[in-house]
């Protein structure tokens, strides 16, 4: 198998969104709409990616910053791709991207009840924050 890793284009954003859709753990909201989704790329070039199996979708990891931390967001893995080191691959890319633009420090949200995306980051070294709580408050409908 040879994956392909690219930043991932506004085109992407169909193939991008089934694979969120078909992936569980994630819970999508207008946030995720193609319009706020190429808002967030056109904010943040070169910082998503793509991984492409003979051109088919298998990964997608949306990245971005705020000037003094990034934020993966959405990471997703088709199911028949997982264990095979491709999210370990996207998220790498992603640090790397933020490391080269002098960010620091890099954040992510997991649903509390997804074990296995829980799981997955503490492999990867990520520490669980639980002196912080996490609060939002939508500014449109």
């Amino acid at each position: 198998m040879n994956i392909e890793l690219r930043t991932m284009k506004n085109d992407d954003y169909d193939m991008v969104y089934n694979l969120w859709r078909e992936s569980e753990g994630l819970r999508l909201n207008a946030d995720d709409s193609r319009e706020c989704v190429i808002h967030f790329l056109e904010r943040n070039p070169g910082l998503s990616f793509v991984a492409l199996d003979q051109g088919i979708l298998v990964g997608t990891a949306l990245c971005g910053h705020d000037g003094r931390h990034g934020y993966i967001h959405n990471l997703a893995v088709k199911k028949t791709h997982r264990k095979q080191g491709i999210g370990k691959s996207l998220v790498g890319r992603c640090m790397f991207e933020l490391i080269k633009l002098g960010i620091h420090r890099c954040h992510l949200y997991v649903e509390g009840d997804n074990q296995n995306g829980i799981n997955f980051w503490k492999k990867l070294g990520w520490e669980q924050r639980v002196e912080m709580i996490s609060m939002s408050q939508p500014l449109r409908p």
